[in-house]
């Protein structure tokens, strides 16, 4: 479980596949605190760490997450967003979060109004779940939503957001890693029963 609240980012050092399995060796600086086993977001996708060095860490992705994400497109250079998961002591100070991407959407606008950002996505499939300032998120990263058309949302992004994450390199038509949230998805499946 996580919050959206991005803690740093990491660079994909390293990148081989294992037949259908996709083995990612990934630089940061939270690499060292981290431990085999735990549980950590990478662009909003809950992982799997398998290897540490004091520098790195190493995930595993299978089929089905390269399937729902935007990581078969990574490259050795590429950043992603790292959050570890919740301390159930912690503050929720984004949304609750599961790790759990739903699908993969598009980057169609940037406007930079000088201190603060705008991304326009496009969504094809999943967008009964976005609300106007409800929250989503992309990348990992906890969003407020507004002014949503048709199969377009948009969301705002401060300096430090900016600073803190890999929202600096994104660019129109680049894909991202979305998933809606979860009480919207529950709301759904209990009204349909």
């Amino acid at each position: 479980m996580f919050t959206g609240i991005i803690e740093t980012t990491g660079v994909i050092d390293s990148l081989n596949y294992d037949k259908d399995n996709l083995n990612l060796t990934v630089m940061s600086s939270i690499s060292s605190n981290l431990r085999v086993d735990e549980s950590l977001s990478h662009d909003g996708v809950c992982l799997t760490v398998t290897h540490l060095t004091d520098k790195s860490h190493n995930i595993t992705l299978v089929p089905e997450t390269l399937k729902k994400s935007k990581f078969s497109e990574l490259e050795v250079g590429s950043v992603v967003n790292l959050e570890r998961s919740l301390k159930v002591s912690d503050r929720l100070d984004g949304h609750i979060v599961q790790g759990h991407v739903d699908e993969v959407a598009k980057c169609i606008k940037i406007i930079d109004n000088e201190n603060s950002w705008v991304y326009t996505f496009q969504s094809d499939h999943f967008l009964k779940y976005v609300v106007e300032k409800g929250s989503i998120t992309v990348n990992g990263v906890s969003l407020t939503c507004f002014d949503i058309k048709d199969n377009l949302f948009s969301v705002a992004i401060i300096p430090h957001t900016y600073s803190k994450t890999n929202f600096r390199f994104l660019s129109e038509n680049d894909l991202v890693n979305i998933e809606y949230d979860i009480l919207g998805k529950y709301i759904e499946r209990l009204s349909k029963h």
